[in-house]
């Protein structure tokens, strides 16, 4: 039995070790090994998984109740602690859900989740299909988000497209609903979906959109505003109806689809016209563009400065804003009704200030601004300042370290830069010496740069620096506006209102405090520093309120009665820019004027978002000027605004025009020749003029005989303008020299003798001072006859008449009967009746004539008068 069995064990043995029963053997063990493998895979597959996962959701923010409430808006007040706005949640009709419609609900259902109340959180069905278009199409092509991930991505997460942020928002759905029902996650879908126009919540919109609350909407309009979260801004049907119809539609076909309405109720739908039932501008609610651009300047500040947030922490925010100021601003900006702009693409920004504590009382943020929070062309613009930089990087250093009169005398003329380039005035005119206030006045390019090169770049750096205008590394060119980077009116406005604060710097501020909800107030506002000399502060705001006059560059800027300084600007385009955008050299890419008066400070940049299109006409360089000069008008004219005070340190000084180095007017010096400017105390010029000590002569003096009237016109010229000058002049015929006081230019000699020299000496006179005389001289001719009249015939009936200088009529008392026959030695005594001595420059009496050398005839006895 035993062998039987062996061998029977040995023949199955050798049966096993044939070939069929081998392979299946082996087959067997394959498909276990791939199973096992698979296994071994998904459990690490799955681990590896729950890892990552693990991993990515980390760091995810935790479900925090107080987020899913609505946060609380901050209350921002104007200076005179009236509300203004509110920010944060500013425009939310919050809504409950028992009162959503059904027929809002179910538009909000079929468009953005139509399995919501399937799932638990995130949809593995959609979700599939959006992994499969992002694999497809790239990633985030397609979103498979449900309501519920709506939410948590708009209270916790950041709108970011990243593999983290979506396994985080997964997670953090599955918990949300974990937690709260479906109805309280749609309400809060409800509630917090942004509806543009700085308003979030479907009920909101409704009331914007529409004027109803959400239970009087229409199916169409359901389906409108249902529409609009995807794209709030682009789906507003005020500003782009034809987009929001279109979104709408899209609407109504997925509620057909999702079997919501029916096909009939979803052609009558789209049969409505959107535009045709929103509100009408007339009856929409008022909205706050005109503040728009402060609250921006507000909201900065707040984050600049605090580690508050003014959107959910239910701030109350007190700033110094005037409203009137700031209506009147942007109506100016964005109607044609005060400035004719020369199309709807020029762009302005305007910062006013109160010029004593650097508060701002409006701003202008730009024309035609369709974005909440876009840019703010009043303080995020960064442009090239011109010429408004003068008195801050130029003058005001110069006169700061140098202690410069606004006398001091610069050459405008061609010059070098330090590192040896030349450099001119654009147009290569110069005007050769004047006064840094004339420099200033006109816009003088090569005096600015040569007052940076006195005063040196680093103590001009600081100076602009101390006045809020931030400089790390400056060169020449900075002395006429060529910055890298440029200001903004706010900036400007900051740097200039200390210069009619008395050299007082304060830090432009929209807000004052901001107290907490438990009623902790923060004060907000900067404290005031000084920045330079009062002395500085008053001699830059004289010479730049001769800007504002006549030849001044900002006339069209001046207003009538009210002490204004300030500075117009313009900047050019490069050679290079010219040629190649085909500019013309008239034109600007920007023009600026800034100015203040003892009260309110402002600065105005014009221009276009693109530098390359210039301002290429005289009136739109002109209308920074006008901007501000209607705003500086609108707030001035129901307050008192006194002039810039002259300080202690500071004394008045006569100077005689045109020296230099500049001399004080001397006692003599004409009224014509003096400037009145102002000098540092202790550093007015020593020297005083001795130019007009000498009076200076009479030139051209001339005489000139007319026969007819036997007279001499005596005429000379003198310098005008010389005040209280009189002349002396001397009339000399041979028979000893005569003085007579002349006021004019002119003196008549009546009576001429001919034959006979006149010498005439004029002298200038002032009090006890003269000048050198001045001369001429006439002979008079004889009668071409006068040989035949020496032998009188005897007839001579007394009436001779002896020409000397005054009217003598020779009457002889010996009744001299013209018997004389000649060759007596009439011995004529004759002093004749003495003639008018005239009227002093005018005429003159008669001169004597010389012994024996009568007109009359020769007789023997002798005559009186």
């Amino acid at each position: 039995m035993a062998e039987q069995y062996k061998s029977r064990e040995e023949r199955r043995k050798k049966l096993q070790s044939n070939g069929k029963p081998k392979a299946k053997k082996k087959k067997g063990g394959i498909f276990k090994k791939i199973f096992l493998s698979l296994v071994v895979l998904g459990i690490v597959g799955i681990l590896t998984g729950v890892g990552a996962f693990a991993y990515l959701v980390k760091d995810a923010p935790k479900l925090d109740p107080k987020l899913l409430k609505d946060p609380i808006p901050s209350k921002i007040l104007d200076k005179d602690q009236k509300l203004l706005v509110e920010v944060g949640a500013v425009n939310r009709e919050y809504v409950n859900y028992k009162d959503i419609p059904k027929v809002l609900e179910n538009a909000v259902i079929a468009t953005e989740d139509y399995r919501f109340y399937k799932h638990h959180g995130i949809d593995p069905i959609r979700l599939g299909g959006a992994v499969l278009a992002n694999f497809q199409r790239g990633f985030g092509a397609e979103g498979g988000s449900t309501i519920t991930q709506q939410v948590v991505k708009n209270v916790f997460l950041t709108q970011d497209k990243t593999v983290k942020r979506k396994v985080q928002e997964a997670w953090l759905s599955y918990k949300l609903e974990q937690q709260y029902t479906k109805t309280q996650i749609f309400e809060m879908y409800v509630n917090k979906v942004y509806v543009s126009r700085n308003s979030n919540g479907l009920a909101t919109a409704a009331k914007i959109y529409y004027g109803k609350t959400l239970n009087e909407l229409t199916l169409a309009e359901a389906a409108q505003i249902a529409g609009m979260p995807q794209s709030p801004n682009n789906y507003n049907p005020f500003d782009h109806p034809d987009l929001a119809e279109k979104r709408r539609n899209i609407v109504l076909t997925l509620m057909e689809q999702h079997g919501f309405i029916s096909k009939q109720e979803m052609e009558e739908a789209k049969k409505v016209s959107v535009a045709a039932t929103v509100l009408k501008p007339d009856q929409r609610t008022v909205d706050e563009k005109p503040f728009d651009s402060f609250v921006d300047a507000v909201i900065d500040e707040v984050k600049e400065n605090t580690d508050l947030d003014i959107f959910t922490d239910g701030l109350t925010i007190y700033t110094t804003l005037d409203q009137n100021a700031q209506k009147y601003v942007y109506n100016m900006l964005n109607t044609n009704e005060i400035i004719n702009y020369p199309d709807e693409e020029f762009q302005a920004g305007i910062s006013l200030l109160d010029t004593k504590t650097g508060e701002i009382r409006a701003i202008g943020g730009g024309r035609n601004q369709q974005v909440k929070r876009g840019f703010n062309y009043a303080t995020d613009t960064r442009r090239q300042p011109g010429s408004t930089i003068k008195p801050v990087l130029d003058y005001g250093p110069a006169i700061e370290h140098l202690n410069w009169g606004t006398f001091e005398m610069i050459e405008d003329k061609p010059m070098t830069y330090s590192n040896g380039k030349k450099f001119g005035n654009w147009n290569q005119t110069y005007m050769g010496p004047m006064t840094i206030r004339t420099a200033l006045q006109l816009s003088r390019n090569t005096p600015a740069v040569q007052a940076l090169q006195q005063v040196g770049l680093d103590k001009a750096k600081d100076f602009a620096n101390n006045l809020g205008i931030p400089l790390k590394e400056i060169s020449e060119a900075y002395a006429i506006g060529g910055f890298e980077t440029g200001v903004s009116p706010l900036q400007m406005a900051g740097a200039y209102s200390a210069f009619g604060n008395k050299g007082i710097y304060t830090t432009p501020h929209a807000v004052t405090k901001i107290k907490l909800r438990d009623g902790t107030e923060i004060s907000t506002a900067p404290e005031p520093k000084v920045v330079m000399k009062d002395s500085t502060a008053f001699m830059v705001s004289d010479m730049l309120k001769s800007v504002l006059v006549s030849p001044g560059t900002g006339t069209k800027a001046k207003v009538p009665g009210l002490p204004i300084a300030g500075k117009t600007g313009t900047t050019n385009y490069t050679a290079e820019d010219m040629e190649k955008y085909n500019i013309k050299s008239s034109s600007v890419p920007d023009a600026w004027f800034a100015g203040y008066t003892t009260n309110y400070t402002a600065a105005v940049w014009t221009g276009y978002k693109d530098m390359k299109t210039p301002i290429s006409t005289v009136e739109g360089r002109s209308i920074a000027q006008l901007l501000f000069k209607n705003v500086m008008s609108y707030v001035s004219k129901d307050i008192d605004t006194p002039d810039f005070t002259m300080p202690n340190s500071v004394e008045k000084v006569r100077i005689e025009k045109g020296s230099m180095p500049p001399v004080l007017a001397g006692e003599f010096t004409p009224a014509s020749e003096v400037i009145t400017e102002y000098a540092v105390k202790g550093h007015s010029p020593k020297k005083v003029s001795e130019k007009y000590n000498k009076l200076e002569s009479p030139v051209n003096a001339a005489a000139k005989y007319d026969e007819g009237k036997k007279e001499i016109t005596l005429s000379w010229d003198y310098k005008t303008g010389n005040d209280n000058v009189t002349f002396d002049v001397t009339v000399d015929n041979g028979a000893g020299p005569k003085h007579f006081p002349v006021t004019g230019n002119t003196l008549t000699v009546p009576d001429i003798v001919p034959g006979t020299k006149y010498t005439f000496t004029i002298v200038a006179i002032r009090g006890d001072k003269k000048s050198d005389p001045a001369t001429a001289a006439i002979d008079i001719p004889k009668p071409v006859d006068e040989d035949n009249q020496e032998n009188d015939n005897g007839n001579d009936n007394g009436n001779g008449n002896g020409n000397g200088q005054g009217n003598d009529q020779g009457n002889d008392n010996g009744n001299d009967n013209g018997n004389d026959k000649g060759n007596g030695n009439g011995n004529d005594n004759g002093k004749g009746n003495g003639g008018n001595q005239g009227n002093p420059g005018d005429t003159i009496p008669p001169v004597t004539p010389p012994p024996g050398n009568p007109t009359g005839g020769q007789g023997s006895g002798s005559r009186e008068s």
